[in-house]
Protein backbone atom coordinates (compact mmCIF):
# COMPACT_ATOMS: atom_id res chain seq x y z
CA UNK A 1 0.00 0.00 0.00
CA UNK A 2 1.46 3.36 -1.04
CA UNK A 3 2.09 6.27 1.26
CA UNK A 4 -1.09 8.21 1.91
CA UNK A 5 -3.35 5.42 0.64
CA UNK A 6 -6.48 4.80 2.68
CA UNK A 7 -7.53 1.38 3.90
CA UNK A 8 -11.00 0.26 2.86
CA UNK A 9 -12.77 -0.03 6.19
CA UNK A 10 -16.51 -0.70 6.15
CA UNK A 11 -17.47 0.60 9.58
CA UNK A 12 -18.21 4.04 8.09
CA UNK A 13 -21.17 2.54 6.27
CA UNK A 14 -22.84 1.42 9.49
CA UNK A 15 -25.31 4.31 9.82
CA UNK A 16 -26.95 4.37 6.42
CA UNK A 17 -26.52 0.61 5.96
CA UNK A 18 -28.42 -0.11 9.16
CA UNK A 19 -31.30 2.14 8.17
CA UNK A 20 -31.49 0.92 4.57
CA UNK A 21 -31.19 -2.82 5.18
CA UNK A 22 -33.43 -2.86 8.25
CA UNK A 23 -36.00 -0.72 6.47
CA UNK A 24 -36.12 -3.00 3.43
CA UNK A 25 -36.20 -6.12 5.60
CA UNK A 26 -39.04 -4.72 7.70
CA UNK A 27 -40.98 -3.64 4.63
CA UNK A 28 -40.65 -6.96 2.85
CA UNK A 29 -41.30 -9.12 5.89
CA UNK A 30 -44.13 -7.18 7.48
CA UNK A 31 -46.07 -6.53 4.27
CA UNK A 32 -45.61 -10.09 3.03
CA UNK A 33 -46.64 -11.54 6.40
CA UNK A 34 -49.75 -9.37 6.57
CA UNK A 35 -50.72 -10.31 3.03
CA UNK A 36 -50.22 -13.98 3.81
CA UNK A 37 -52.54 -13.66 6.81
CA UNK A 38 -55.21 -11.87 4.78
CA UNK A 39 -54.76 -14.32 1.90
CA UNK A 40 -55.30 -17.24 4.26
CA UNK A 41 -58.63 -15.73 5.33
CA UNK A 42 -59.81 -14.65 1.86
CA UNK A 43 -58.93 -15.84 -1.63
CA UNK A 44 -60.04 -12.55 -3.23
CA UNK A 45 -57.38 -10.26 -4.72
CA UNK A 46 -59.09 -7.07 -3.50
CA UNK A 47 -58.63 -7.49 0.27
CA UNK A 48 -55.09 -8.72 -0.33
CA UNK A 49 -54.10 -5.60 -2.26
CA UNK A 50 -55.86 -3.28 0.18
CA UNK A 51 -53.94 -4.87 3.04
CA UNK A 52 -50.68 -4.72 1.12
CA UNK A 53 -50.92 -1.05 0.14
CA UNK A 54 -52.20 -0.03 3.57
CA UNK A 55 -49.32 -1.85 5.25
CA UNK A 56 -46.91 -0.27 2.79
CA UNK A 57 -48.05 3.28 3.55
CA UNK A 58 -48.46 2.83 7.29
CA UNK A 59 -45.16 1.01 7.68
CA UNK A 60 -43.13 3.54 5.69
CA UNK A 61 -44.57 6.45 7.68
CA UNK A 62 -44.06 4.61 10.94
CA UNK A 63 -40.45 3.81 10.08
CA UNK A 64 -39.80 7.43 9.12
CA UNK A 65 -41.37 8.79 12.31
CA UNK A 66 -39.64 6.29 14.55
CA UNK A 67 -36.22 6.77 12.96
CA UNK A 68 -36.57 10.55 12.99
CA UNK A 69 -37.49 10.58 16.67
CA UNK A 70 -34.73 8.18 17.64
CA UNK A 71 -31.97 9.91 15.67
CA UNK A 72 -33.20 13.34 16.77
CA UNK A 73 -32.77 12.27 20.39
CA UNK A 74 -29.28 11.05 19.57
CA UNK A 75 -28.41 14.36 17.91
CA UNK A 76 -29.81 16.34 20.84
CA UNK A 77 -27.53 14.38 23.16
CA UNK A 78 -24.54 14.95 20.90
CA UNK A 79 -25.18 18.69 20.69
CA UNK A 80 -25.65 18.93 24.44
CA UNK A 81 -22.35 17.12 25.03
CA UNK A 82 -20.58 19.42 22.59
CA UNK A 83 -22.01 22.54 24.21
CA UNK A 84 -20.97 21.33 27.65
CA UNK A 85 -17.47 20.63 26.32
CA UNK A 86 -17.32 24.09 24.71
CA UNK A 87 -18.20 25.76 28.00
CA UNK A 88 -15.61 23.72 29.85
CA UNK A 89 -12.97 24.72 27.31
CA UNK A 90 -13.97 28.34 27.74
CA UNK A 91 -14.00 28.41 31.54
CA UNK A 92 -11.46 25.74 32.55
CA UNK A 93 -9.00 25.41 29.65
CA UNK A 94 -6.14 24.17 31.84
CA UNK A 95 -8.19 21.32 33.25
CA UNK A 96 -9.38 20.35 29.76
CA UNK A 97 -5.82 20.41 28.45
CA UNK A 98 -4.73 18.13 31.29
CA UNK A 99 -7.66 15.83 30.53
CA UNK A 100 -6.66 15.59 26.86
CA UNK A 101 -3.04 14.89 27.78
CA UNK A 102 -4.21 12.14 30.17
CA UNK A 103 -6.15 10.52 27.33
CA UNK A 104 -3.00 10.39 25.20
CA UNK A 105 -0.95 9.04 28.09
CA UNK A 106 -3.54 6.30 28.45
CA UNK A 107 -2.90 5.39 24.81
CA UNK A 108 0.77 4.84 25.45
CA UNK A 109 2.49 8.20 24.96
CA UNK A 110 5.02 9.45 27.46
CA UNK A 111 3.97 12.26 29.78
CA UNK A 112 6.07 14.84 27.93
CA UNK A 113 4.92 13.80 24.45
CA UNK A 114 1.28 13.54 25.51
CA UNK A 115 1.43 17.06 26.93
CA UNK A 116 3.06 18.42 23.77
CA UNK A 117 0.51 16.72 21.50
CA UNK A 118 -2.37 18.02 23.60
CA UNK A 119 -1.02 21.57 23.48
CA UNK A 120 -0.42 21.56 19.74
CA UNK A 121 -3.81 20.06 18.91
CA UNK A 122 -5.59 22.46 21.24
CA UNK A 123 -4.04 25.40 19.42
CA UNK A 124 -5.81 24.49 16.17
CA UNK A 125 -9.32 23.36 17.11
CA UNK A 126 -9.62 22.32 20.72
CA UNK A 127 -13.33 21.45 20.55
CA UNK A 128 -12.85 19.16 17.57
CA UNK A 129 -10.09 17.19 19.28
CA UNK A 130 -11.91 16.98 22.60
CA UNK A 131 -15.07 15.87 20.81
CA UNK A 132 -13.23 13.09 19.02
CA UNK A 133 -10.88 11.88 21.74
CA UNK A 134 -12.99 12.52 24.83
CA UNK A 135 -16.57 12.14 23.57
CA UNK A 136 -16.06 9.89 20.56
CA UNK A 137 -17.80 12.37 18.23
CA UNK A 138 -16.78 13.62 14.79
CA UNK A 139 -18.03 17.15 14.21
CA UNK A 140 -18.65 16.46 10.54
CA UNK A 141 -20.45 13.19 11.18
CA UNK A 142 -23.14 13.95 13.72
CA UNK A 143 -26.53 12.22 13.63
CA UNK A 144 -28.79 13.22 10.70
CA UNK A 145 -32.48 12.71 11.61
CA UNK A 146 -33.97 13.72 8.24
CA UNK A 147 -31.58 11.54 6.28
CA UNK A 148 -32.29 8.58 8.54
CA UNK A 149 -36.06 9.06 8.23
CA UNK A 150 -35.98 9.33 4.43
CA UNK A 151 -33.72 6.30 4.04
CA UNK A 152 -35.87 4.20 6.38
CA UNK A 153 -39.15 5.14 4.70
CA UNK A 154 -37.82 4.68 1.16
CA UNK A 155 -36.16 1.35 1.90
CA UNK A 156 -39.29 0.08 3.67
CA UNK A 157 -41.36 1.00 0.62
CA UNK A 158 -38.92 -0.71 -1.74
CA UNK A 159 -38.94 -3.91 0.29
CA UNK A 160 -42.71 -3.86 0.81
CA UNK A 161 -43.39 -3.46 -2.90
CA UNK A 162 -42.08 -6.97 -3.61
CA UNK A 163 -45.12 -8.91 -2.31
CA UNK A 164 -47.51 -6.19 -3.50
CA UNK A 165 -46.11 -6.37 -7.04
CA UNK A 166 -46.43 -10.15 -7.03
CA UNK A 167 -50.08 -9.89 -5.97
CA UNK A 168 -50.73 -7.35 -8.73
CA UNK A 169 -49.27 -9.59 -11.45
CA UNK A 170 -50.36 -13.07 -10.42
CA UNK A 171 -53.73 -14.56 -9.55
CA UNK A 172 -55.26 -17.82 -8.40
CA UNK A 173 -53.60 -20.46 -6.27
CA UNK A 174 -50.10 -19.63 -7.51
CA UNK A 175 -50.29 -16.13 -6.04
CA UNK A 176 -49.77 -17.07 -2.39
CA UNK A 177 -46.95 -19.46 -3.21
CA UNK A 178 -45.28 -16.79 -5.33
CA UNK A 179 -45.56 -14.24 -2.52
CA UNK A 180 -43.87 -16.67 -0.14
CA UNK A 181 -41.14 -17.65 -2.59
CA UNK A 182 -40.47 -14.12 -3.83
CA UNK A 183 -40.43 -12.68 -0.33
CA UNK A 184 -38.08 -15.34 1.02
CA UNK A 185 -35.75 -14.83 -1.93
CA UNK A 186 -35.82 -11.08 -1.31
CA UNK A 187 -35.12 -11.50 2.39
CA UNK A 188 -32.22 -13.85 1.68
CA UNK A 189 -30.84 -11.40 -0.86
CA UNK A 190 -31.10 -8.48 1.55
CA UNK A 191 -29.42 -10.49 4.26
CA UNK A 192 -26.58 -11.42 1.93
CA UNK A 193 -26.24 -7.84 0.67
CA UNK A 194 -26.07 -6.40 4.16
CA UNK A 195 -23.47 -8.99 5.16
CA UNK A 196 -21.39 -8.33 2.04
CA UNK A 197 -21.35 -4.56 2.54
CA UNK A 198 -20.55 -5.02 6.23
CA UNK A 199 -17.84 -7.62 5.64
CA UNK A 200 -19.74 -10.46 7.37
CA UNK A 201 -20.45 -14.02 6.12
CA UNK A 202 -23.16 -13.81 3.45
CA UNK A 203 -24.56 -17.35 3.48
CA UNK A 204 -25.27 -17.35 7.20
CA UNK A 205 -26.99 -13.96 7.01
CA UNK A 206 -29.09 -15.03 4.02
CA UNK A 207 -30.21 -18.24 5.72
CA UNK A 208 -31.00 -16.41 8.93
CA UNK A 209 -33.27 -13.93 7.20
CA UNK A 210 -34.98 -16.65 5.14
CA UNK A 211 -35.71 -18.79 8.21
CA UNK A 212 -37.03 -15.84 10.23
CA UNK A 213 -39.15 -14.74 7.29
CA UNK A 214 -40.62 -18.19 6.80
CA UNK A 215 -41.48 -18.38 10.50
CA UNK A 216 -43.18 -14.98 10.48
CA UNK A 217 -45.23 -15.72 7.39
CA UNK A 218 -46.16 -19.14 8.74
CA UNK A 219 -47.47 -17.68 11.98
CA UNK A 220 -49.53 -14.97 10.26
CA UNK A 221 -50.96 -17.54 7.83
CA UNK A 222 -52.16 -19.68 10.74
CA UNK A 223 -53.62 -16.61 12.46
CA UNK A 224 -55.37 -15.57 9.25
CA UNK A 225 -56.96 -18.97 8.84
CA UNK A 226 -58.10 -19.12 12.45
CA UNK A 227 -59.55 -15.63 12.45
CA UNK A 228 -61.03 -16.05 8.97
CA UNK A 229 -62.75 -19.26 10.02
CA UNK A 230 -64.07 -17.69 13.21
CA UNK A 231 -65.58 -14.60 11.59
CA UNK A 232 -66.47 -16.10 8.20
Amino acid sequence: MGVGAKEAHRSGRAGWLRAAVLGANDGLLSVASLMMGVGAASSSRGPLLVAGFAALAAGALSMAAGEYGSVSSQKDTELADLERERLELEHTPEAELAELAAIYRGRGLSRELAQRVAVELSETNALEHHARDELGLELGNLARPVQAAVVSAASFAVGGMVPVAIALVLSGTVRQAAIVGGSLAGLAGLGALGAYLGGAPMVRAALRMAVLGAAAMGVTTVVGRLVGGAVG
